[in-house]
């Protein structure tokens, strides 16, 4: 079979300059606006003409900060605590054959006019800032959305939610409007699975700030720095 070869057509820039931190699925977090840039050979406003009459996009991309040689055909998933093993297929583990993801965005609107224009202003990327994006295509909710569809061992949302505190002081530091979103990421518990260090201090970088923090006893986040 002839192999295919396929490049980015634009990068995604956001908040999360590092894996840790960012939401496990696309939408559970919102209100963070990140940019989609094109590269120059695909900054041509008719390709997005008729884009602004829909709410929510495909994006098509790629893991592009977990390369390694080899794969394996069974993963151990965050939601079954990292214990059990699903294969690869069955899950949306980032260590896949080709690293290839698949996320919807809701548009927010696209700069025309930028310099880098047209640009896409996207929310509930869970992209890391830089990601290659390979395709973009509309979502269609009558096609796209199965709301009576099994969903295996993620049927709902992780009720698992960590109550946030976070010193006034500290808190001053971030964007008011990105105070929720920082607190939802939190409230999520971004720690691998299997870590249940009370003492350990962990570091996520979010809008150029690093965010330390540590869980106690499972069931809250304790903010101790943001520089």
């Amino acid at each position: 079979m002839e192999e295919v070869n396929i490049k980015p057509i634009a990068k995604l820039f956001g908040a999360f300059a590092q894996k840790f931190g960012i939401p496990r699925q696309s939408n559970i977090v919102d209100g963070i606006v990140s940019r989609i840039v094109f590269e120059p050979e695909f900054r041509n406003a008719e390709a997005l003409r008729g884009i602004e009459d829909f709410d929510y996009l495909w994006l098509i991309w790629r893991f592009s900060e977990n390369e390694k040689d080899g794969w394996s055909p069974t993963v151990r998933p965050p939601r079954l605590g990292g214990n059990q093993r699903m294969g690869v297929f069955a899950t949306r583990s980032s260590f896949r054959p080709n690293g290839l993801a698949l996320s919807s965005v809701r548009l927010i609107g696209v700069d025309w006019h930028c310099p880098d224009g047209p640009v896409l202003n996207v929310t509930g990327a869970d992209l890391m800032d830089g990601t290659p994006i390979y395709d973009i295509k509309p979502y269609l909710p009558y096609t796209d959305a199965h709301p009576n569809a099994r969903s295996g061992f993620a049927p709902t949302p992780s009720s698992h939610r960590l109550e946030v505190h976070c010193p006034p002081d500290m808190l001053s530091k971030i964007k008011p409007s990105m105070r929720t979103p920082l607190f939802e990421i939190l409230a999520n518990d971004p720690r691998p699975s299997y870590h249940h260090d009370n003492e350990r201090v962990y570091g996520m970088l979010f809008l150029g700030k690093n965010i330390r923090f540590k869980v106690l006893n499972d069931n809250t986040v304790e903010v101790v720095d943001i520089f």
